[in-house]
């Protein structure tokens, strides 16, 4: 008459077994988390992208100048409408970036700078933009001002790096590699 035989692990087996699960998780851990540090620049090269095309068609479709302003020491963007068309944007939108990403801009070239703005009142010039944060502004018929930024520089704490640069065409922005 056979025996009722209980088959279970030994508890070396387990420790062998979760040994090289450790060892697994161990050489594969670095390389996802560099992965994923890449994916938090390109997501927010890719919302600043977006961004930038929702301001130029609110801009158009509103009939009011749009402005993207970077307030790069508190790490956040806003796009809103420019003061002075109502009292408060009810669809402005402002968003927080990861601390770990640097935007550094490039400035527009100076001799382009006849921009709209100077035709604003003073009063309305300051509230446009009190702290003289830099900003890409939309106008309604669907250029980008002249004294926008031809450029904004991400990069992550490794390095790595993306542009979001004003296209060739001086009527939008794009992602790329490189900034010439």
């Amino acid at each position: 008459m056979p025996q009722n035989v209980v088959r279970a692990f030994t508890l070396i087996e387990l420790i062998l077994v979760m040994a090289i699960v450790v060892i697994a998780i161990s050489i594969t851990a670095p390389r996802m988390a560099n992965f994923f540090r890449g994916r938090t620049l390109d997501s927010e090269a890719r919302r600043l992208l977006a961004l930038t095309h929702s301001g130029q068609n609110r801009a158009i479709s509103e009939g009011i100048p749009t402005r993207l302003q970077f307030d790069i020491p508190n790490h956040s963007y806003r796009l809103e409408q420019d003061p002075g068309w109502s009292d408060r944007d009810a669809r402005a939108l402002e968003f927080a970036c990861d601390p770990d990403l640097q935007i550094d801009v490039v400035q527009a070239d100076p001799t382009r700078s006849r921009s709209s703005r100077s035709r604003l009142p003073n009063p309305l010039q300051a509230r446009a933009n009190p702290r003289n944060l830099p900003e890409i502004r939309f106008l309604p018929d669907g250029s980008i001002g002249d004294t926008s930024p031809r450029a904004l520089h991400l990069q992550d704490k490794n390095g790595v790096s993306l542009w979001l640069a004003e296209a060739t065409n001086h009527l939008s922005y794009e992602i790329r590699s490189s900034f010439n």
